[in-house]
């Protein structure tokens, strides 16, 4: 896994944005809101996501995986190697955070995301 192909699973939802955020850090957001954090300088490459609730700890307590600091009370995860996760698992763990960070956006911003589809 490398970033360019995070970034191809990404761009592949409606309303993505990236940029780069503190320097070195690759951000991926819907409605300027993150769901995908990824680290530029890091080796290997660190990155962050949300999850749902009831995931949050069993993520957590994997191998490489840790609550996201600063960010684990909006059950944030944190991967030190995005290369612990696979092609196909990133792609159901990218989607599910951009469609929980969808979620909380305003209505207006959802409804204008649905009809870019």
């Amino acid at each position: 896994m490398n970033l360019e192909e995070l970034e191809k699973i990404c761009k592949k939802l409606p309303g993505v944005t990236q940029d780069v955020k503190w320097g070195n850090d690759l951000c991926f957001s819907v409605g300027n809101k993150m769901f995908l954090v990824a680290a530029l300088d890091q080796k290997p490459t660190t990155a962050s996501f949300k999850v749902g609730d009831d995931q949050f700890d069993e993520m957590a307590a994997r191998p490489g995986f840790k609550p996201a600091p600063y960010m684990a009370k909006h059950k944030r995860i944190w991967l030190e190697d995005i290369n612990l996760m696979g092609k196909n698992e990133w792609a159901q763990v990218i989607e599910q955070s951009y469609e929980l960070v969808k979620q909380k956006l305003p209505k207006k911003i959802q409804e204008q995301l649905r009809r870019d589809l």
